[in-house]
């Protein structure tokens, strides 16, 4: 299998080869395939991938194919490859496909967690194989530390061990604490999957040299979004 993801074009063009069998979660983003219509097979999802995709669908395309996935507005694919041995539970809504072989297990998580971080289910997939994540800039890997917490903004975790000790907090003194927004603190063995693109939409604002009395004339005065740049 040949992933090709060029940024930031908003796409990914994948090729299979004839041994390739690949599980795609999101089939509304196949923007163009190449192939034999029977290469691929429509299946309906577990109660799990229901919840946590919101989708009844998903597809299994094999080769020898070739076809577009559209992406999101500010996503990236990232291919990650999970050995046998793993443990981790992922946010299944930053799943895009696995390849054939492997399987999905539904995690329930503590009643608390998922009150508070409005996630009632993650996933464990089996390994060996390969999974196409849609990450806002790159997944970064990060070592868990058994003793020594490790924070994590909760809009950026991807996927941590099964076994980790995880609960949700913020740090730092009162200032940073109330203003933060909430964090996943995690002590344990292994490593979490980050998500580094930036969450901040004031620091974007900045960047792009929109201020507020910007903003506020392009949407009181006439043709202000033609003459307001």
């Amino acid at each position: 299998m040949k992933v090709t993801a060029p940024q930031p074009t908003g796409h990914a063009r994948i090729e299979l080869q004839s041994e390739d069998r690949l599980h795609v979660l999101h089939p509304e983003s196949i923007l163009a395939y190449r192939g034999q219509p029977d290469q691929r097979e429509d299946r309906w999802m577990d109660l799990g991938g229901l919840y946590s995709k919101r989708r009844w669908i998903r597809s299994v395309l094999t080769g020898p194919s070739e076809f577009l996935l559209g992406l999101p507005a500010g996503h990236t694919l990232t291919t990650y490859d999970l050995p046998a041995d793993s443990n981790l539970l992922f946010d299944l809504r930053h799943v895009m496909y696995f390849t054939n072989g492997m399987s999905m297990k539904n995690k329930m998580l503590k009643l608390k967690t998922a009150w508070i971080s409005r996630d009632l289910i993650r996933m464990r997939f089996s390994g060996p194989g390969t999974l196409g994540l849609l990450t806002v800039g790159d997944a970064a890997v990060m070592k868990l530390d058994p003793v020594q917490p490790l924070f994590v903004d909760k809009n950026a975790l991807i996927a941590y061990p099964e076994d980790a000790s995880i609960k949700l907090s913020v740090y730092g003194n009162s200032i940073a604490s109330q203003h933060m927004r909430v964090q996943w603190e995690i002590r344990g063995k292994g490593s979490v999957l980050v998500q580094t693109g930036s969450l901040d939409r004031r620091l974007e604002e900045r960047l792009s040299g929109d201020g507020w009395l910007k903003r506020l004339l392009r949407e009181v005065l006439p043709f202000g979004s033609v003459y307001i740049k």
